[in-house]
């Protein structure tokens, strides 16, 4: 990970490695903050964007568990706004070509990005993109009450349950959650993940006595060449003053910051004998594929992401592509936007965590290589 460093193409680079509960690699490389040349050390925090949708499906879970929910029932029987939608006939080139929804959209969708929903990030020029930015669908500064009051006037991408597209969806279950079970997002998961995994550094923003310890966040020059080595600090991004301080939204879907030590605790939840919040049952139920069979995922401007489906918060490794070591199926996974990769073997009983501070850092070459590394030494 160090080379990454040395060419300037990341910051700074903190990675471990667990089998089963134990810790056998965890090592940081480079800096946390390159202008003023201080060193990436193991208690840095980091913005773990789309790591958070995790933490949400395992808050949905445990109220499955609780029988408060049901995972194929149709949302709008807790949120009556997503109800009676309305979808984006093929080829449409405006939000009000639509015809009526061929189903409601469930938790189940939800959880797998197949409910409909877009995402207002990645599908630049599309038509939904457009009605997404100009509705500010991703507006941290509007409670996720309001999130649901702007999606209920615009139209699904597809019909639920017909294909798979990364979206908003993860905010929405944040909202379930609150509507549930009658409390904050941040209250509850406090409450019910956080604080019983000991994670006390994450959170929606960090206090003004841990300021020091949030890393610096770059991109490149140009932000869709991974290995582009100009990088530039972002100091208003993705709005001033992030994480640093309180708003109304407890995203969901890429609201979280953290540290090495609690997505440790996190990934240690997952493999046996570790201090779990969910049962086993709920648990290998997230880590299963629930695509049909032959779907796969892809993204705008990226394409097909061969050998993957997606579980219940993340994706899992059906065949490994080249990208993946050769023992990799049956992994589950994700990551965040800014670099921040978690991955979990059920099979080998092994996970890894990898964290940087690069825009569009997800899936990165570097996470490719540490995951060949990783998995070529725990399977001597």
């Amino acid at each position: 990970m160090q080379s990454y460093v040395d060419r300037k193409i990341l910051s700074g680079v903190s990675s471990a490695i667990l089998s089963g509960q134990d810790l056998v690699h965890f090592h940081a490389a480079g800096w946390a903050d390159i202008e003023n040349q201080i060193p990436l050390r193991h208690d840095h925090l980091f913005r773990v964007f789309s790591n958070t949708k995790l933490v949400t499906s395992m808050a949905i879970m445990q109220l499955i568990e609780q029988g408060k929910l049901g995972l194929d029932d149709a949302v709008e029987i807790y949120l009556p706004q997503l109800g009676k939608r309305q979808v984006l006939i093929p080829g449409a080139s405006d939000i009000s070509q639509t015809e009526p929804a061929r189903s409601a959209i469930t938790v189940r969708q939800l959880l797998t990005h197949t409910s409909g929903l877009s995402y207002g990030l990645l599908d630049h020029g599309s038509t939904i993109y457009k009605a997404y930015v100009e509705r500010k669908v991703l507006n941290a500064f509007e409670p996720l009450s309001e999130l649901i009051n702007i999606l209920e006037e615009l139209p699904l991408s597809f019909h639920p349950g017909e294909r798979w597209e990364y979206s908003i969806a993860t905010d929405v279950l944040a909202r379930l959650v609150e509507v549930v079970s009658g409390d904050n997002f941040d209250v509850y998961l406090h409450a019910h993940i956080l604080a019983p995994l000991g994670m006390n550094d994450t959170g929606f923003w960090v206090p003004p006595h841990k300021h020091d310890r949030l890393t610096a966040y770059y991109s490149g020059s140009d932000t869709m060449n991974t290995l582009n080595r100009d990088l530039k600090r972002l100091e208003k991004s993705p709005y001033p003053e992030a994480y640093l301080r309180p708003i109304p939204r407890f995203s969901g879907g890429g609201g979280l910051v953290s540290s090495m030590r609690d997505m440790l605790a996190l990934m240690r939840s997952f493999l046996p004998g570790g201090h779990a919040v969910l049962k086993p049952e709920s648990i290998q139920l997230m880590m299963q594929n629930h695509l049909p069979a032959g779907w796969g995922i892809a993204f705008p401007g990226v394409g097909d992401v061969p050998g993957k489906g997606f579980g219940l918060g993340g994706a899992v490794t059906l065949r490994p592509s080249q990208n993946d070591p050769e023992h990799a199926e049956g992994e589950f996974e994700w990551g965040g936007l800014a670099g921040t990769h978690w991955w979990i073997s059920p099979r080998h009983n092994i996970a890894g965590l990898l964290m940087t501070q690069r825009q569009m850092a997800f899936w990165h070459p570097y996470s490719f290589e540490f995951k060949k590394l990783a998995y070529a030494a725990m399977m001597k």
